[in-house]
């Protein structure tokens, strides 16, 4: 039997206090904080399943998606907190309270992306490994539905469309307490036949799950499964995330990723597939386009079996020298929020998909290109 224990501690938050209340702030948002990551070590002492959290989201997401328009804020409010705390990709942002949640994000949505289905492809949870702390609980796949209404000023189609989008919820005291919730606008766009960005370097498709179908961590799991996932991921990070090894990008990348990965980008890069496709189309081209990165930082990591992931708000900033996306030069520093999910096999990383607020990061360099494409 197994469980979890820090090898160091950190001082801990009152489990009823919010990320955002000790938060670093700016003055366009109430942005989450930006923590350094606890190690956590194996101790043969007894399992952690998250099986009562997992439920809880399971739960939640029938409920809701079972529901009428109308009834979708009496649901909220019976899963989640009276001061949930929710955090979106632009133009939602940080949005506070069951019925502000209900009435700026999801009615609108479901009003608009009829007859909805949820298509997971990976379901986890996991202790977040952060100082933040907290048990969460991440899914990521589609919300499939009919697109009959506009949406965020994109013109419906009356045919099948897809939102791809990944959540991770903290669940505290039998309630969701925290949600961040990244999902890919751009792509319903392009799906709509309103293309917002020039061509991309490499491609983007309605993105499939996982390679070995065994991303829905239903059951328990093992924690020293868990534990090498996390070690990978955090491996990773270390040799990737502030760009300073002396390695070439290919050897560089091979050192925690198999040759034949998948990167599963967003609407605007695309996709690439083996580490030399992906060096070429997305990573090397993204490191010419910017200057002094910022360390990494997120709000939650964590891993259950073979698979893991992060967020932040945001991840990182940098200075946007030219070329990203086939844009001019801004001189300008703007942050990513970004969510990552990954896939291990043996000893290295296979796959990654990967939110980035696109919308965000540009809005910021003074070009507003969702009401720029669908006002046109």
């Amino acid at each position: 039997m197994h469980t979890i224990s820090k090898i160091y501690s950190a001082p801990r938050k009152n489990s009823k206090t919010f990320l955002h209340t000790y938060a670093k702030m700016d003055e366009r948002n109430a942005n989450w904080g930006l923590y350094p990551f606890e190690r956590y070590k194996i101790t043969k002492e007894r399992t952690v399943p998250f099986q009562s959290e997992k439920t809880l989201v399971r739960e939640f997401y029938g409920a809701l998606d079972a529901s009428s328009v109308d009834e979708i804020p009496d649901v909220i409010a019976r899963f989640c907190s009276s001061d949930y705390d929710w955090h979106g990709f632009h133009p939602f942002h940080g949005i506070r309270g069951p019925e502000q949640v209900a009435e700026q994000f999801w009615k609108p949505l479901r009003r608009s992306l009829t007859r909805i289905q949820r298509r997971l492809d990976i379901f986890m949870a996991g202790e977040n490994t952060l100082e933040a702390g907290g048990v969460w609980v991440c899914s990521m796949g589609h919300l499939m539905g009919l697109f009959d209404k506009p949406w965020l000023g994109i013109c419906p189609t009356g045919k099948m469309a897809f939102l791809r989008y990944c959540a991770f919820h903290r669940v505290e005291g039998n309630k969701i307490t925290q949600t961040a919730m990244y999902f890919d606008i751009p792509h319903l766009m392009m799906q709509a036949g309103q293309n917002p960005f020039p061509p991309q370097t490499a491609v983007h498709l309605v993105q499939p799950g996982p390679l070995t179908h065994d991303g829905l961590l239903y059951g328990e799991q093992s924690a020293e499964t868990g534990q090498k996932t996390l070690n990978t991921i955090n491996a990773m990070i270390t040799d990737l995330g502030q760009w300073d090894s002396e390695l070439s990008l290919e050897d560089e990348l091979a050192l925690t990723w198999k040759d034949d990965m998948v990167w599963w980008g967003p609407a605007g890069i695309g996709a690439t597939y083996t580490i030399e496709r992906y060096a070429k189309q997305h990573s090397g081209p993204f490191r010419a386009a910017f200057a002094e990165r910022s360390k990494t930082s997120h709000i939650c990591r964590m891993a259950e079996g073979n698979y893991g992931g992060f967020f932040g708000w945001p991840n990182f900033s940098a200075i946007h020298t030219g070329g990203f996306m086939g844009m001019p030069a801004s001189q300008e520093r703007g942050e990513f929020r970004v969510i990552d999910i990954y896939r291990r096999e043996g000893d290295k990383l296979a796959e990654n998909w990967v939110f980035i607020d696109l919308l965000h990061f540009w809005n910021q360099l003074g070009v507003d290109i969702l009401n720029r494409e669908t006002r046109a």
